[in-house]
């Protein structure tokens, strides 16, 4: 069992920047399936989801941009990054101003990883690995998403959440590249973006990515 997340994290992965936000820094894997293999060997649990927060995946990179670039969308706001992973969506709204950034994904080496990402950008921000779609969206006037609709089951209970959150009066914005479960009906689209990736992690090298609203 890994009782040192900090410690696994910097030995498996490398401070680098990600092709679309060169101006952010994030402790990143180069491949995926030796450190998938480390984790599950780590943990003595074949059959884990890969470790997302190692991987700067194409629709929250998206969104980083679209928020470094819109600065306004959340400067002095407080802000939820939903299904944080590596932090990078979170850490962009900190840097772009953001009074109050919550990063939240039920992986515990998610607020590790979000941490020394953070630092290494110099931002602070705040981390949780609680289940927040078990109860009500929180009070924040910004909530970001990105690369969750990969499950069905999944994509539907986060998408009714968004919903509930839109409807209290959050704005909502979703980074995505065409999973397998992005609805296609009640959204906006707001900016597309032609995102760098590898095909390790996606099933092109250069994968068309969006960012959408939820529609009025």
């Amino acid at each position: 069992m890994i009782v040192d997340r900090r410690g696994f994290i910097l030995e498996n992965t490398r401070l680098q920047a990600p092709p679309h936000t060169p101006e952010l820094r994030l402790h990143l894997a180069d491949e995926i399936t030796p450190i998938w293999k480390l984790t599950e060997e780590a943990l003595a649990e074949i059959g884990l989801q890969p470790p997302f927060w190692a991987f700067a995946w194409a629709g929250g990179q998206a969104l980083a941009r679209y928020v470094l670039d819109r600065p306004e969308l959340v400067a002095g706001k407080r802000v939820l990054d939903f299904a944080s992973g590596s932090g990078i969506v979170g850490i962009a709204a900190a840097k772009a101003g953001a009074a109050q950034v919550l990063c939240a994904d039920i992986d515990g080496f998610c607020a590790e990883a979000a941490a020394l990402n953070a630092a290494a950008n110099g931002v602070s921000i705040e981390s949780t690995d609680a289940d927040l779609l078990d109860a009500a969206p929180p009070d924040v006037d910004v909530l970001l998403v990105a690369d969750i609709c990969y499950e069905k089951p999944l994509a539907e209970r986060v998408m009714a959440w968004l919903g509930a959150a839109k409807a209290a009066g959050t704005t909502v914005l979703m980074g995505d590249p065409g999973r397998s479960y992005f609805p296609r009906t009640g959204l906006t689209k707001l900016a597309e973006y032609q995102v760098p990736t590898t095909r390790e992690l996606e099933d092109q090298e250069v994968k068309m990515t969006a960012v959408w609203t939820l529609a009025e």
